[in-house]
């Protein structure tokens, strides 16, 4: 099996914390979101992570980084990770998600089974427990949001009623996006198993459908494959705005404060969900669910729901509900 993960957006929506910075490189309960996902893929699979031009050498940097903590390498053991640059600088020219796995199989001649996983999304359950689940049919991961509401801002999984009773999995019967009237509250979590006979399907596919990646298993369906689903109930987010972040955020780190090597807190009050990054420091503030990246300087504020970009200074000011620049100064 080869593993392939989708980081080439340009993840518009959650600006200014990605005007520089890849989504899956965004920390999250203090590592990038992408070494959560990584460090999840069993050892042995080759792992190729697709970026764009753009943010090319964050990706190498972020590699180099995994390599240089001892006991800490998402490779597992081995430099089973490769960098995919796609060449694109701009949203519009962009190959499409599905148009670069397209373009992966077939330049790299891949035959084998593939795991593939969308890079924004952060996922609870295991992977190694997914892929046991596969069986040889096109395998989806879903998670029960158990809200119909909720349901209508995602893409859906319709199911039958029965299991496999050697698997476990359900065969999928149809999907729905973002629908008004929610058939399942079974999300999809951007994270599937592409046998390899599905391959050549997938890539004809993308040639007039390089944008939707999980258009790929409803065009399964009208040719009569069968699709499988897993479902799981550990917590997922799809990282796609400033709540689902800080939604995560809390998920994660509970009613906590994670604090990163060289962080100083003096005369501060805490509470929910904090995350204090590298060599940042905090004085005579309050701080209620804020994540703050690294080399910060906080003095006498009041901070909620906030996510304070790197090398921001922040002196004597009330914010709630904000994200904050990379390198922004609010002294008053």
């Amino acid at each position: 099996m080869r593993a392939f993960i989708l980081a080439g957006g340009f993840a518009t929506r959650l600006w200014p914390l990605t005007e520089k910075r890849a989504k899956p490189l965004l920390p999250l309960a203090g590592e990038p979101l992408l070494t959560h996902l990584v460090k999840k893929i069993p050892s042995g699979i080759p792992t190729t992570i697709s970026t764009n031009a753009v943010f090319a050498d964050d990706f190498e940097k972020w590699k180099q980084a995994c390599h240089a903590e001892p006991g800490r390498s998402v490779t597992r053991g081995g430099d089973n990770i490769s960098i995919l640059i796609e060449d694109s600088d701009h949203e519009d020219k962009k190959l499409g998600a599905l148009g670069a796995v397209a373009k992966w199989i077939t330049e790299e001649n891949i035959n084998e089974d593939v795991l593939l996983i969308a890079g924004d999304n952060y996922v609870g359950f295991s992977i190694s427990d997914f892929i046991s689940k596969f069986s040889g049919k096109p395998l989806l991961a879903a998670f029960d949001i158990r809200d119909l509401e909720q349901a209508k801002k995602f893409g859906i999984v319709i199911t039958d009623s029965s299991p496999d009773p050697t698997t476990g999995t359900y065969r999928v019967t149809g999907f729905q996006e973002k629908p008004e009237k929610p058939e399942s509250t079974l999300v999809s979590t951007g994270c599937y198993v592409l046998p390899v006979d599905s391959l050549q399907t997938l890539v004809a596919y993308a040639k007039d459908h390089p944008d939707n990646i999980g258009g790929i298993f409803e065009h399964f369906l009208s040719k009569n494959m069968e699709v499988a689903c897993a479902s799981f109930a550990e917590p997922w987010f799809d990282i796609g705005s400033f709540d689902a972040y800080l939604n995560a955020t809390r998920e994660l780190v509970g009613e906590n404060v994670l604090r990163a090597e060289g962080v100083i807190d003096r005369e501060t009050e805490f509470e929910g969900s904090i995350v204090l990054g590298k060599n940042s420091k905090v004085a005579r503030s309050k701080l209620r669910n804020v994540v703050m990246f690294e080399d910060c300087e906080v003095e006498d504020c009041v901070l909620e729901n906030c996510v304070i970009d790197n090398g921001c200074v922040m002196r004597g000011v009330d914010l709630s509900g904000k994200m904050v620049r990379e390198g922004t100064h609010l002294v008053r």
